[in-house]
This record gives C-alpha cells, structure tokens and sequence, in this order.
C-alpha cells in the first residue's frame, strides 16, 4: 500500500444483522464514489444471533429445521460473502472492513491472507497460538477453528468480513456445520485461555493488529447516530 491509507474505527457494539448489512452497503457505495475515501473498520457483536449462509452454503449444512431456530430467536440469512454457513451472536466479535480493493497491496487473495495474519498476531498478544490450514480459509489453534473469515466485493469495495470467537456459546456450531467443515472443531479464545475474555479487550487488540498488519493509520474513532433513515435506527445499539 503506498502512504498509510486512513481507517475510521466504527466500535458499534451489540446490533441486528439486517442493519449491519445495510450500513456495510452504505459505506460501500461511499467508499466506491470517492477515489481518495477513506477505509472504515466495523466492530459488532450480533444479537439477536443469526446464522448465515454464503455462496458455497447448501441447504443441508443447517441442520436444525426452523422450529429450533424460532425457539432459539434464530434469523437466517443468505448472503453474498464467500463461504459456507457460519453463526455469529453474544460472545464473537465481528469485524467488517469496507476497503477499496486498489488499496489493497496483494490484491484480493492477498486480502485473504492478511486477514488471517491480523487474527493470528491478535490471538498471539493473548499467548494464543494460532495458525492457517492448508487449503483452508480462517484460523486455527490446537483445540480447534477459532475465527472464520468471508470477504464479498462491490463496486471494488470489500465488504463482510472476520469473526473470532472470543466466549461465545460454542454448542451453537452444533446446528450448522461450520464453513462446510464437518471435520473442524470449533474452539473460542476463552476456553484457550481458560478464563473470561472481555469483547472490549479483543476489539481493541484486533483494531491495533489490523492497523499494523495492514499499513494503515486509525482515524478518529467514529460514531455512527441512530436517527431516522440510519440503518441502525431503533437498534439500541451499546
């Protein structure tokens, strides 16, 4: 990346999907609109949860019917991200980059790998060891799948994301079959560490780690209101 390209950290809190995705759409279309725009970093944690299902996801990798969903105040959402079925709730952070793919040094498969590394300098701050599988996407440790990642591009905007499991309810993999991996364990940082982890004290590690891994300089913290015609209108985010 030539220069250090500005990334405005938006910290949103607990929020809806839906409304997540819209503002990922907004910022995409402001991001593509302005040669000279700078990135924007979301970090949520999703409640009511959801379990998403990307381009590679088939029907069959949800494997509760929708009775247990509704009981368990699931949403379901097909989404144009990369990957397969995923869940994201209480307990996982959640982190949308919304960069210009020109910006970015290796391109997308670059991208892929970058993210990858940010989460395993992250994980390593934490004395997590974390690591890449070959042929896979997302991170590992010894006990099992700790983050997953899925990327979708717009207008030559990135959009979607990371999410790293840090103490989040991890019998909630059970209903899916995580990434299309039935072979992969999952694992979340508290159980790695063998004691509670705050969500604050994982955003702010990830947001240094990001900027560092990526060359990029964070820009004043941003606060994104919940007024009228905002995605996160009525949210109640925290």
């Amino acid at each position: 990346m030539s220069g250090r390209m500005k990334l405005i950290i938006h910290d949103l809190g607990a929020a809806a999907y839906r409304a997540i995705l819209e503002l990922q759409q907004l910022l995409v279309d402001q991001v593509a609109s302005q040669a000279d725009a700078p990135g924007h970093l979301l970090l949520v944690e999703h409640d009511p949860p959801v379990i998403t299902l990307g381009r590679s996801a088939s029907a069959d990798h949800v494997l509760v019917g929708r009775d247990v969903l509704d009981a368990r105040g699931l949403e379901l959402h097909h989404v144009q991200r990369g990957g397969g079925a995923t869940w994201h709730g209480p307990g996982q952070l959640v982190a949308y980059p919304i960069l210009h793919v020109a910006d970015l040094v290796g391109g997308l498969r670059g991208y892929m790998r970058d993210l990858e590394q940010v989460l395993i300098v992250m994980l390593g701050r934490f004395g997590i060891a974390g690591h890449r599988v070959p042929g896979r996407t997302g991170v590992w440790t010894d006990q099992g799948k700790v983050a997953a990642i899925g990327v979708a591009v717009r207008r030559w905007v990135t959009y979607h994301g990371l999410a790293l499991n840090v103490c989040a309810d991890l019998s909630a993999f059970k209903m899916i079959v995580p990434c299309g991996e039935a072979d992969a364990p999952v694992a979340n940082m508290e159980c790695l560490l063998g004691r509670r982890v705050d969500l604050a004290e994982a955003n702010g590690a990830l947001v240094e780690c990001f900027v560092e891994v990526m060359g990029m300089e964070a820009a004043d913290e941003a606060a994104i209101q919940s007024g009228a015609g905002s995605p996160l209108a009525g949210e109640g985010q925290t």
